[in-house]
């Protein structure tokens, strides 16, 4: 009886079950819980080499925000004075900014001149795109420098005092103006 009795209400109680969800077969399963499902079966990933760094600018304000949610922000120095920085792509770092992910724009560096040295630091610009670029230092040829001692040291150049005072009296004495 005990068991015809559950053949008949076993429907019953499994619907009032949480149900855990569809779960499909196969897919590519991916660190964190991700399950990707390609589109065709002999799909493989491309080749990619992760960035060193990240550029992490602040696009929300800090106000009205939790402040655990602040704290990150100030350990990672872009609160209300700053709103960019440059942090290492390590998994601490990345779990903080996933926790702050709607407060900030990440962008990975690139490097497509090379990585700069000690020496190039002060000749490097990092824009808005995450490239990093170096402008290595360049010395002037000989000749120039030759070209620019001579251009300095020309007796008939004129001045920029000179040409204004030239320019202002034509203005003044329109018919008979210049020196």
């Amino acid at each position: 009886m005990d068991r015809q009795l559950l053949k008949i209400l076993n429907p019953v109680f499994t619907s009032f079950y949480r149900s855990k969800g569809f779960r499909a077969r196969g897919g590519l399963r991916y660190p964190g819980g991700i399950v990707y499902f390609p589109r065709s079966p002999d799909y493989k990933d491309p080749e990619y080499t992760p960035s060193k760094l990240f550029r992490v600018e602040r696009i929300r304000p800090v106000k009205n925000n939790p402040w655990w949610q602040k704290l990150i922000l100030r350990e990672l120095k872009i609160d209300e004075e700053n709103r960019v920085t440059i942090v290492k792509n390590i998994p601490e770092i990345n779990s903080r900014l996933w926790k702050i992910k709607h407060l900030i724009k990440l962008t990975p560096i690139s490097f497509p001149y090379g990585e700069p040295s000690e020496e190039d630091i002060n000749h490097t610009i990092l824009k808005e795109n995450g490239e990093c670029i170096v402008t290595k230092t360049l010395a002037p040829h000989q000749n120039q420098v030759e070209a620019l001692d001579k251009f300095d040291n020309d007796k008939n150049k004129m001045d920029s005092t000179t040409i204004k005072k030239d320019s202002r009296h034509k203005w003044n004495n329109a018919y008979g103006g210049g020196f």
